[in-house]
């Protein structure tokens, strides 16, 4: 299973968007996602490159283009995610050109998980 293929199974709600560009979802990794494996045995957590690949893979759905990584300017993993977890997931955009800057923000629970800051761009 591909990563993008990981990340849309895990997908329960969204995207809700609304004004001001700002997207919400939901996500929830099962226990048995590839996601987990060897990550780390008998403590699994999601990698945190799921995170940024959930932020670049959402705002390619909510502004539908294919978006590429330009830079990851802010990577921060307040917590860990945990299998059947409920990731909330509130993305930000504003776009400049043909450059679009996303500002990520994860939590569980209500509690912070993680935020990040990507500059993407359109491709193609």
């Amino acid at each position: 299973m591909t990563m993008r293929a990981s990340i849309a199974a895990a997908q329960i709600s969204g995207p809700r968007v609304e004004d001001g560009g700002v997207a919400m979802l939901e996500f929830r990794f099962g226990k048995d996602d590839p996601a987990f494996a060897g990550h780390f045995p008998m403590r699994p957590v999601l990698p945190g490159i799921f995170q940024i690949e959930m932020a670049r893979v959402v705002a390619e759905q909510v502004l539908n283009c294919s978006l590429a990584m330009r830079e990851i300017s802010k990577a921060k993993f307040l917590r860990p995610v945990l299998p059947d977890e409920i990731v909330q997931l509130v993305l930000k955009f504003l776009e400049q050109d043909n450059t679009i800057l996303v500002r990520a923000g994860f939590s569980v629970g209500g509690r912070p998980a993680g935020e990040t800051l990507l500059v993407l761009w359109r491709n193609g």
